[in-house]
């Protein structure tokens, strides 16, 4: 398959997945949503890896690939609130842009360097997060942090920004055994967890179901757009999921952001960008 169409059926369908879980979100708990498609996800990672013929990686990959589950499993469930909270785009766009700074640092604080373009995009992105971030209450009161879906979610990216950054340290050709070992993992907390805090009983089953398949397709197209032309065209065009995410708020729920808002997506998605491809 074509690298670019790839990379652009991984942001469709990241962008899709997160908007298909929001909605699920403001029908059924976060914790219910992520126990019930987690196992999914573990299912076919570990199905394409037996499939695709992949070599089972050194246990030390695999316990990474565990650890990055467990962090990001908190991640995803901050991130499903925030997209309950609303609105959807700008939840989309601040996490996904600080998702993308986080490796950034964390290579930077290990010795590599970033070319000019991606430290403009760092700027964008710090500062188009700042602009997301502001939300005004009634009366020109401050809302809540609890309240403020762009604040969780941007604590969301940052969780995200740790899971790809401790994804990143199994180096094995495995990539499907090491997400599948993320996904088990998130599965065996949360499962245990939502039986006994929300229970398990879905009151929107058909809508949980149809966002589980947005975080495999997503990995899986990613995989290939890396695969057949690199890391830079990968990210960098994956990277642009959060734009569809917030067509569907605007076009589907008909979300409305503020100017300040709209300035701060633009900034976030150019910055984003911009880090993907230095």
């Amino acid at each position: 398959m074509n690298p670019a169409l790839s990379g652009l059926l991984s942001a469709l369908t990241y962008g899709v997945g997160d908007f298909l879980a929001g909605l699920a979100s403001r029908r059924d708990s976060p914790l219910r949503v992520v126990a019930l498609t987690h196992p999914i996800s573990a299912g076919v990672m570990l199905l394409l890896a037996v499939v695709m013929g992949q070599a089972l990686p050194p246990v030390g990959d695999l316990l990474w690939g565990a650890l990055a589950g467990a962090v990001g499993l908190f991640a995803v469930l901050a991130f499903y609130r925030a997209l309950a909270l609303g609105p959807m785009g700008a939840v989309s766009v601040g996490a996904g842009a600080l998702s993308a700074l986080v490796p950034v640092v964390i290579g930077l604080l290990g010795g590599e360097v970033l070319s000019s373009l991606g430290w403009l995009g760092a700027v964008g992105v710090l500062l188009g997060t700042g602009l997301l971030s502001y939300a005004p209450g009634e009366g020109g009161s401050a809302v809540r942090w609890q309240d403020n879906g762009v604040l969780i979610g941007l604590a969301a990216g940052l969780g995200f920004g740790f899971f790809f950054a401790l994804l990143g340290q199994a180096q094995s050709p495995g990539v499907f055994w090491i997400l599948g070992a993320a996904r088990v993992s998130s599965s065996l907390i949360a499962l245990p967890l939502a039986a006994r805090l929300v229970g398990l009983r879905p009151h929107n089953p058909a809508l949980i179901l149809a966002s589980a398949p947005g975080d495999t397709l997503g990995n899986l197209f990613y995989l290939l757009a890396v695969q057949g032309g690199g890391l830079a065209v990968g990210s960098l065009l994956s990277s642009l999921y959060p734009a569809f995410t917030t067509l569907l708020a605007v076009t589907v729920l008909r979300e409305g952001l503020r100017a300040a808002q709209w300035v701060g997506v633009v900034l976030a998605l150019v910055g984003a960008g911009l880090i993907a491809g230095r």
